[in-house]
């Protein structure tokens, strides 16, 4: 039986972002002070430029937060007062919130067995006022999004995806935050793509949406400097701009290390019960999943996560353990049991590039060793 260790795993050491790259990070900022380049730089275009041929798109516009990078996407797309826009409510409330704050009416539908917005259950949410779907592409992996835009295309709806945790993500070959009319992705510093920093930026392939966007983002202000619309100042700054653009070329390498974690952890998890793992790498041809989160279900969520932080391993309950329509505040007052009881369940165990082979072996031992406490206290029972 495992006992309680001095060893520590922290669900993600956020120091360490700083630490393994930390001579290049201050040459990145000397040469942006020495240059005075701090707002709307050659960085942050060239970066711009640089995502939108990784990811396969016309435009990549970045922004200071992804929050701020939905929402503008929402009232670029001209959804406001009296529409509806259906989402996932098992997703973090920035994404209904980049709705409210448009005007527009954000409606929580079920999430299915893989975590993501459930198809089937978009089209009982449809009403006169429908005006789009936001598909949360949740925790690296991409929704099923043939059907999801079948059913937008069959009733007139517009598709924007929040990507926020899912840059590099691809369903059948195309990734996410391509399909829709647009897409934010979010690089907060936790994120497989992450800036030191709060940052953001949409992706969209309508060159109506990249030039709406563009004065949204900056005052309202065309290139000429002419204030003709109302907008926020929502630039991505120039010096997270110029970090990004420092790890981008070795992004492919981050998701793969992330990938080869989910693999060893479905070697050492899969077949213990009580546990339900998400689908492995390369489980399915349709998915190509980056692993932003691990997010597994358990029967006993809250004891093994009590007995994991005893031998210092740290996890999380996304959003407090709520999905956005539990939230009271928000005024929702509707039931979706199959997300409900799916929050009963859910556990994010540590999962990131800085992770070494030697923490995953130590995370899976500690879950052995509790799975195997519960299998001898049922047969003693």
């Amino acid at each position: 039986m495992s006992e309680p260790s001095d060893r520590t795993v922290p669900f993600f050491d956020y120091p360490a972002l700083s630490r393994n790259d930390e001579q290049q990070l201050v040459e990145i900022f000397r040469d942006i002070c020495r240059r005075g380049a701090y707002i709307s730089q050659s960085d942050m275009r060239d970066f711009e430029q640089e995502l939108a041929r990784y990811v396969g798109a016309r435009y990549v516009l970045g922004m200071a937060n992804a929050t701020d990078a939905l929402h503008l996407a929402v009232r670029a797309a001209g959804i406001g007062a009296g529409d509806e826009v259906l989402f996932s409510s098992h997703t973090m409330v920035a994404t209904a919130a980049a709705v409210a704050y448009a005007g527009a009416k954000p409606i929580p539908v079920e999430c299915g067995a893989d975590h993501l917005i459930e198809p089937d259950c978009l089209e009982e949410a449809i009403t006169a006022r429908t005006r789009a779907i936001i598909p949360t592409q949740l925790n690296g992996r991409t929704a099923k999004m043939d059907a999801i835009m079948e059913i937008a295309e069959r009733h007139g709806l517009l598709v924007l995806e929040d990507a926020a945790q899912a840059l590099g993500s691809r369903y059948r070959g195309r990734c996410a935050g391509t399909f829709g009319l647009a897409s934010c992705v979010s690089f907060y510093p936790a994120k497989t793509l992450g800036c030191l920093g709060d940052g953001g930026c949409v992706i969209t392939n309508d060159e109506s949406i990249y030039r709406k966007l563009c004065l949204l983002r900056d005052h309202g202000r065309d290139e000429r400097g002419e204030v003709i619309t109302w907008g926020l100042n929502s630039r991505l700054d120039n010096l997270q701009a110029a970090i990004l653009r420092f790890k981008l070329p070795n992004y492919p390498e981050t998701i793969e290390r992330r990938r080869a974690i989910a693999r060893r952890y479905q070697q050492r998890l899969g077949d213990l019960p009580g546990l339900v793992l998400p689908p492995a790498p390369d489980s399915h041809p349709d998915h190509y999943d980056i692993f932003q989160n691990y997010e597994i279900e358990a029967d006993r969520r809250d004891a093994l996560r009590a007995y994991l932080q005893q031998r210092g391993v740290g996890t999380l309950v996304q959003w407090g353990g709520k999905a956005v329509h539990q939230f009271q505040g928000l005024g929702y007052r509707r039931e979706l049991p199959r997300t409900e009881r799916l929050f009963q369940r859910l556990l994010l165990l540590p999962m990131n590039q800085l992770l070494s082979d030697q923490d995953v072996e130590y995370i899976c031992d500690q879950i052995c060793a509790f799975c195997e406490q519960q299998a001898i206290r049922r047969s003693a029972a």
